[in-house]
């Protein structure tokens, strides 16, 4: 099994640099645009929790207009939402507000396979099955993508996560990083039922 952990990183290392360098003009034509769309930082940085409960700020591409976790639903986000920019509703659609992450990845703080990660404030309601979330590397795709997505109930979320760190080997993760990109490009699940991705209850 550490081999294999250690074979993950090599590979969460080489596609993330590769696609750091492939990426590069999608990404200068990215914060053009977002920098002539709207006022406000390219790159919106937020606190995460990592692996073993340490914190980071993710990158990711701001697709909301500044400061928009103290406007409106705060964390919560829909899919009309007002705070969604103009470039914003483009890059959230197929998932070009995450590519930043693969700095993340570079850096060894998260992984390309993952559960998502988490906000502070949701991690202090965790009980401690829920806290296995944090036994491994937050990724920029997960299980859930393949199970319903946003549908799945918070809960139900954590649960397939556990289930993921429990049955965890190389062929799951390229299955979900095959399988990713179409569900993406589908868009099923990317909000809920009622058309809004909700926080932690």
């Amino acid at each position: 099994m550490k081999f294999q952990r250690a074979i993950k990183r090599i590979f969460d290392f080489i596609i993330a640099l590769a696609a750091l360098i492939i990426l590069s003009p999608l990404f200068l034509a990215v914060a053009i645009l977002i920098k002539i769309d709207s006022e406000g930082p390219v790159f919106f940085r937020q606190l995460r929790i990592g692996k073993d409960a340490k914190p980071f700020k993710i990158w990711k591409f701001r697709s909301m207009v500044e400061n928009a976790q103290n406007i409106g639903l705060g964390v919560e986000i829909t899919d009309d939402d007002y705070r969604i920019t103009r470039v914003g509703h483009f890059i959230r659609r197929f998932g070009i507000d995450e590519f930043p992450q693969v700095i993340d990845v570079l850096l060894g703080r998260m992984s390309l396979v993952g559960p998502r990660p988490a906000l502070p404030h949701q991690v202090e309601k965790y009980t401690a099955f829920e806290k296995r979330r944090l036994e491994v590397e937050p990724g920029m795709t997960n299980i859930n993508m393949l199970k319903g997505w946003n549908i799945l109930p918070w809960k139900k979320r954590i649960e397939w996560d556990i289930w993921y760190i429990n049955n965890w080997s190389l062929l799951l993760d390229f299955k979900i990083l095959f399988l990713t990109p179409f569900i993406v490009l589908l868009g099923r699940g990317q909000y809920g039922e009622n058309g809004k991705v909700e926080d932690y209850k």
